[in-house]
């Protein structure tokens, strides 16, 4: 890896650094502190360190095994202290639908690459500590921006009763997670299939969308959005832009 290589690299961790910093001090808006510090900034860059401590070992071992599992992990440990912040009705539910989504998925991923040895995302980078540190870093943001809206509504200042939007977002976020599940579950039994190895899934639900486990995904974070909205004030609107970053 050339010098202007790393260097790249390198300026690509610290303006995710930044964005992160960013991110955490606009979701803090007018939002719990503990002992003078914003909880919510405190999550976000708890999701970015346990990152960059799962890296040390992965890439010692040069390894991606615990990737996915570290990543979900992140999820569950960030939403139960965001929960235990207010620990209102509001706050209990995202964090419950954040983390049985993360246990699913995690779970998922990780026998998945159990069964096929290896990432093929991690080829030409596990041995390149730059690189595979990005990769880490990237997974930091892609934690820190996915769950905002919900840890936002959970460490926000402001609490609301449980209405309509929240009713509607839980109903979102069953149908996104139904069509995750069965969508990851038609394409695993598809792979199993020697015949099928070389060729895209298109029956079950891929027959109607070209990736349905990523609709379902979309939608069960638009889902999260919904149900954080009423609870949140001033700047933690930014959060919002959770299902839009999914989406794109």
């Amino acid at each position: 890896m050339t010098l202007s290589a790393v260097g790249r690299t390198a300026a690509s961790i610290v303006a995710i650094v930044v964005m992160v910093a960013v991110f955490g001090a606009l979701g803090s808006w007018d939002g719990l502190v503990w002992r003078g510090v914003p909880i919510f900034a405190l999550l976000v860059t708890l999701a970015l360190l346990v990152q960059w401590v799962a890296f040390v070992p992965a890439y010692l071992a040069q390894s991606e095994h615990y990737y996915d599992l570290v990543g979900a992990s992140s999820y569950v440990v960030i939403a139960l202290l965001g929960a235990l912040a207010k620990s209102d009705p509001r706050s209990v539910l995202l964090a419950l639908l954040i983390i049985v989504w993360a246990a699913r998925l995690g779970s998922f991923l990780f026998s998945r690459i159990r069964l096929a040895g290896a990432d093929r995302r991690f080829e030409g980078i596990r041995n390149s500590a730059s690189r595979f540190l990005l990769a880490w870093t990237l997974q930091g943001l892609w934690i820190v921006l996915t769950t905002g809206a919900g840890l936002a509504a959970m460490t926000s200042s402001k609490v609301m009763p449980l209405g309509l939007w929240a009713w509607l977002g839980l109903a979102l976020w069953l149908a996104g997670f139904l069509i995750e599940v069965v969508a990851d579950r038609q394409k695993r039994q598809f792979r199993l299939q020697a015949d099928n190895r070389d060729r895209f899934i298109t029956s079950g639900l891929w027959a109607w969308s070209r990736h349905p486990n990523y609709f379902g995904e979309i939608l069960l974070w638009v889902g999260i959005a919904m149900i954080a909205w009423p609870a949140l004030v001033g700047w933690q609107h930014v959060t919002l832009i959770s299902p839009l970053f999914v989406y794109l």
